[in-house]
């Protein structure tokens, strides 16, 4: 009998494709690292076995792209080394299906998935724990606070998703998984520590971050890491000091890793963000601690291969001094603070069976996630937390999922019931909105059954194609269902809508991976993957108009459609790669200052080619990105923006001594351009006018890994 091959949770127990190049890493990592979450990831049986079934314990959500028949992507620590030195958002917006939100004054991370961002409709997590933080303001419905220096990749999911992570998720889900101790340890070893020190032209200046872990004994290891970094304000192609967008950032994390037993692992984490910056009109403080605790247990059994996952994960945004000098500052708003405490946990087991020449893989557990949000005033008290409020809100999923194989063709029937429930209360002070003046309380839930229906056929060891239809609910949020009170300094009135209905989402996805070794010559590769979709979302959320303002469902059906593409080739002596995305939409807009538009370009080009020399020690590569134009929400409608071209070049020489030394540069012809999605600088009066793309930038990186 064959029993299940046991990763750890942070996957290091699985062979990975390491340093197949800089610049198409994230393809070539994709195709090598380890598997599963949203699917489990088997190999070929030998007759009258069952299939070997690859599982992580938690923090990876991703298997292989290449034989995954869903839209997935990995982005690996080379990607992030190579291109994520000046902005992590250069690196996701390079992946299929998936962009993000350019604010120039929040370093959050704000993740579009085909369209969508904000409040929930892409589930953001670190090391698998919900980042739910959200407020009403000029921006993205939510950010994630993570340092990028501490990340060893990023698994991201397109579509609805019928196992762990899928609660709540209207799109996907994107994963930001931070270093542990075998990312520190190099195999064979017992102590091992990784660290990085880069210069920057362009107000970038000093970044350093160093790490270091210890194998106690064969049971036990602990890890630490500390990064700093202080960007000041950079220039755009212009010339011109883009004004608020530096920040003073310190971040941290430790790490422990337990075997109990022979079949059973416990592992503990925590993470840690403290940053200075200038956003929504004030000098504000961002707060962010993750903890985590994943139990594994895999015996020898075909039922039974288990993992226990608990978080906790504490956000707190304070308002600090009101940023701008003239007119005077409205000092009612001065002191607020955010604070998002929320906790849960996950189960999941896996069983493999036989049933005559069927097997079958069955994935079966439960998620749960809770928020308490406090807003509040410690300056002005009876100002309170402004126009964000407080409230109580869960998420949570029994879901199961299962493969039958047969032959060439695997059916996978995944089923989940999503539930959520949303408390609190306020007052109402104003005519027009969708509560009477005077008291008010929310206590909503719901409830809904979500199935998802994958149908692959593996016509060949190379090939595989498949179709899915799926459907999700994304519960409305806090923020949405709650907000109230006045624009500070005046400018609109906002009102609660208690009686908000989830979006739902419905689609469909056609696709087909590719894999192939030795096509030319021995030893290179090539990898392929595409796919069409088309979703229909109903009971869609957006702001709505009257006396005051509030968030309403549109009535009817919104439609979004486009095609994701991404391939790598590799010879060794030199690689190339391509990504290529493309969107077509017509969901209503999101209202500029109360939430954000997510309208993405019509079409994203990434292509990236490179050479290696001296024995492969040294690499040479670049990366030209396309954006095409792109629609623009305003308040007065909707208008078009201009496309841009990038052009980024890099090379890395590789000491072979634990050393490593590299040069980017990045917009190497200074073009003056303004990213789709952005958001303007805060704080600037009169408004800042020019273009906010940042102009050509030097970076030189050394690394150690010893």
């Amino acid at each position: 009998m064959t029993r299940f091959a046991k990763v750890g949770r942070d996957g290091a127990c699985v062979p990975a494709l390491r340093r197949l190049g800089y610049g198409v890493s994230l393809l070539a990592m994709s195709a090598a690292l380890p598997a599963f979450a949203q699917q489990a990831t088997t190999t070929e049986p030998v007759e009258g076995e069952l299939p070997t079934v690859t599982v992580d314990s938690g923090a990876q959500f991703v298997g292989d792209p290449f034989t995954t028949p869903s839209a997935v992507s990995v982005v690996g620590q080379d990607d992030l080394d190579t291109f994520g030195g000046v902005r992590i958002d250069d690196v996701l917006r390079s992946v299929p299906g998936t962009f993000t939100r350019d604010s120039t004054s929040n370093p959050g991370i704000a993740v579009n998935i085909r369209g969508f961002e904000g409040s929930g409709r892409v589930n953001m997590m670190i090391d698998g724990v919900r980042q739910n933080f959200r407020f009403v303001g000029h921006e993205a419905a939510g950010f994630t606070y993570v340092d990028p220096a501490l990340l060893a990749g990023v698994d991201i999911a397109r579509g609805a998703v019928s196992t762990v992570g899928g609660a709540g998720s209207l799109v996907g889900l994107a994963n930001f998984r931070t270093i542990g101790v075998d990312d520190i340890i190099k195999p064979g070893n017992t102590l091992g520590a990784l660290g990085s020190v880069s210069w920057g032209s362009n107000s970038l200046d000093w970044k350093e971050m160093i790490a270091g872990a210890a194998r106690i004994s064969d049971n036990a290891a602990v890890a630490g890491a500390v990064s700093t970094s202080s960007p000041g304000s950079y220039e755009n192609g212009d010339g011109q000091t883009v004004p608020n967008t530096g920040q003073d950032l310190t971040s941290g994390l430790l790490k422990a890793d337990f075997k109990p037993t022979e079949d059973s692992s416990l592992k503990f984490g925590a993470v840690f963000y403290n940053n200075d910056f200038v956003s929504n009109s004030y000098d504000q403080n961002v707060k962010n601690k993750t903890f985590t605790a994943n139990y594994a247990y895999d015996p020898a059994s075909e039922l039974i291969n288990f993992r226990f996952n608990t978080y906790y994960n504490d956000l707190t945004m304070k308002y600090l001094n009101y940023a701008v000098t003239s007119p005077a500052p409205p000092s009612s708003q001065a002191g607020r603070n955010i604070e998002d405490k929320g906790w849960g946990f996950d189960t999941t087991n896996i069983s493999l069976f036989s049933t005559g020449p069927v097997n079958i893989i069955a994935e079966y557990g439960f998620e749960f996630f809770a928020d308490d949000v406090d807003s509040f005033n410690t300056q002005n008290p009876t100002f309170g937390g402004g126009v964000n409020p407080s409230g109580n809100s869960t998420v949570g999923g029994v879901f199961s999922q299962t493969t039958f194989r047969y032959n060439i063709v695997d059916l996978i029937i995944g089923l989940r019931y999503d539930f959520f429930t949303l408390e609190g209360s306020g007052e109402e002070t104003g005519p027009g909105g969708q509560v009477p003046i005077g008291p008010w309380s929310v206590d909503n839930s719901e409830g809904r059954f979500d199935p998802k229906i994958t149908l692959a056929v593996n016509p060949y060891d190379w090939l595989q194609v498949y179709g899915l239809y799926a459907e999700a609910m994304r519960a409305p949020t806090i923020s949405e269902t709650m907000v109230g009170g006045n624009h500070p300094g005046g400018g609109g009135d906002y009102s609660p809508n208690p009686f908000l209905q989830p979006e739902i989402q419905k689609g469909w996805e056609f696709g087909a991976n590719i894999r192939k070794d030795g096509l030319f010559m021995a030893g290179d590769m090539l990898r392929l993957k595409g796919d069409y979709y088309y979703m229909d979302v109903e009971n869609y959320i957006t702001a709505c108009f009257g006396l005051q303002t509030y968030f309403c469902n549109v009535p009817g059906t919104s439609q979004v459609d486009g095609f994701e593409f991404e391939g790598m080739y590799d010879a060794g002596f030199a690689f190339a790669g391509i990504s290529y995305t493309y969107t077509h939409t017509d969901l209503p807009t999101q209202t500029p200052g109360f939430g954000a538009g997510q309208y993405l370009p019509d079409s994203v080009f990434t292509f990236t080619a490179g050479a290696r020399f001296l024995e492969r020690r040294l690499t040479v590569g670049g990366r030209y990105f396309v954006a095409s134009e792109a629609k623009t929400a305003t308040f007065t409608g909707v208008q078009d923006t201009e496309g841009y071209e990038l052009l980024d070049l890099y090379t890395t020489y590789d000491f072979q001594n634990g050393v490593e030394l590299a040069l980017n540069v990045s917009n190497v012809f200074d073009v003056d351009y303004t990213p789709a999605l952005s958001t303007n600088p805060s704080a600037t009066v009169p408004p800042f006018t020019g273009d906010t793309g940042m102009g050509r930038t030097f970076l030189v990186t050394m690394r150690a890994h010893f």
